[in-house]
């Protein structure tokens, strides 16, 4: 009795993290939606990883991972996880962006000295062209 209890258990756990894992991240709202459609939205990636880095000396130097999911259109890049910001880059923004790319993954910097924050992940495809319209974003956002 006491095995088959503990099998039920373990695969009961097992099905709960993987349906923790693959949650949707993708969601906008419909102005959101009609706010991108209207900017002509570039490149789009639903449920992706992201690596999430605080750069070595600062206190909560580090990294994890986080789903998400990202739009990029011809005047900004909504980085966020069902309509809820993790990184705007708009014309109005006024803060430090960088973006690289390594092969197929692309690194935005985000912030600099004690608040930066590293975001990196691996678009579907084309990882040229994603680094070329986000780097583009970043060169119509104001200057201080």
């Amino acid at each position: 009795m006491k095995i088959h209890s503990l099998g039920k258990t373990i695969a009961s756990l097992g099905l709960l993290l993987l349906v923790a894992g693959c949650g949707k991240t993708g969601k906008l709202s419909p102005e959101q939606e009609a706010r991108f459609a209207q900017e002509e939205i570039v490149h789009r990636a639903d449920d992706l990883t992201f690596r999430r880095t605080i750069p070595s000396g600062q206190r909560d130097s580090g990294w994890s991972e986080k789903r998400a999911s990202i739009v990029v259109t011809r005047a900004s890049v909504f980085m966020h996880r069902n309509g809820q910001p993790l990184v705007e880059i708009t014309p109005r923004s006024t803060g430090f962006y960088e973006v690289h790319r390594d092969h197929d993954r692309i690194s935005l910097r985000v912030g600099s000295g004690k608040s930066a924050v590293i975001w990196s992940f691996r678009p579907p495809e084309n990882a040229e062209g994603w680094t070329d319209n986000i780097r583009s974003v970043i060169k119509k956002k104001k200057t201080r």
